[in-house]
């Protein structure tokens, strides 16, 4: 895409960090913005600045594990502004730090309704409407570097973002093959300063409250200390922009993880078991 003036982005988890962040980039280019959140609060926050800045703008509830909500988000972009060119299926959810065995099943069912589901609800529920639409338009989905490297006590998370990056490589083969003026990317960032590791305030109270005696706080303390450390969201907004202007599939974030990317492919081609001390060597930079 190139066109960008008047044409309109739906955000998912547009309310807080990197949704936020890439709402922000697209109305500075005269965008008109349609946001979905669960944070109701922060929504509405959201939209009044995003109107305060003279950009033209939409907020909806949404619980993008939810299918009928998901809908119902398409529904309100396309009955607000007749059509929707740019779609961010960013909204994400992280469980405590834990072995895979002592997540819950709750915890399973969160992390993978809103991070893998969601995205699948939105390519249900937005794909379609923009493929009749027939203009040029850029779907954007977020997964991880934990997309393309998984890492210990997060199994939910590496699941949910390795399932994104390989429901994003379909989406671009068949739009390719349907020779759709659509294109796909997915966004694989590392250490963006957000509030992913809070997003225990988001979960639903039907699934119960976290907590596993097994949580490993050194890891979380770590990873908290590298998010603090890390880009902001603003600048990976930055970068997404430039890849829907370049129409890239792969969103690179961090590329000094590349050669730890490289060696884990380079394990599966050999049939070599991974080195877990060159893995976390190559994910603390050493």
């Amino acid at each position: 895409m190139n066109q960008f003036r008047d044409r309109v982005a739906v955000i998912t988890g547009g309310a807080s960090g990197i949704g936020r962040a890439m709402a922000d980039r697209f109305a500075r280019e005269g965008m008109r913005i349609v946001i979905g959140d669960v944070e109701v609060a922060a929504l509405d926050k959201t939209v009044r600045e995003l109107k305060s800045q003279r950009t033209e703008a939409v907020g909806v509830h949404c619980d993008v594990a939810e299918l009928a909500q998901v809908e119902a988000l398409a529904a309100a972009a396309f009955d607000n502004f007749g059509a929707v060119h740019i779609l961010c299926n960013n909204a994400g959810v992280a469980s405590q730090a834990a072995p895979c065995w002592a997540q819950t099943d709750a915890d399973w069912k969160w992390v993978l309704g809103v991070n893998l589901w969601g995205v699948i609800h939105g390519i249900r529920a937005f794909v379609p409407r923009m493929l009749k639409q027939g203009s040029e338009g850029h779907i954007v989905n977020t997964a991880s570097l934990a997309g393309l490297l998984s890492m210990p006590y997060g199994a939910p998370y590496n699941v949910s973002k390795f399932g994104v990056v390989a429901l994003t490589e379909a989406l671009h083969y068949e739009l390719a093959i349907s020779g759709a003026k659509l294109k796909a990317s997915v966004l694989c960032p590392a250490w963006v300063r957000t509030n992913i590791l809070d997003s225990d305030r988001n979960r639903p109270a039907e699934l119960g409250a976290a907590g596993t005696p097994e949580i490993n706080e050194e890891w979380t303390k770590a990873f908290r200390s590298r998010l603090d450390e890390g880009l902001t969201a603003e600048t990976v907004a930055e970068r997404v922009f430039q890849a829907v202007c370049e129409e890239q599939l792969y969103i690179w974030t961090h590329p000094e993880y590349k050669p730890t990317v490289q060696m884990r492919m380079e394990d599966i081609v050999a049939g070599r078991n991974p080195d877990i001390r060159k893995m976390m060597g190559g994910l603390a930079g050493d």
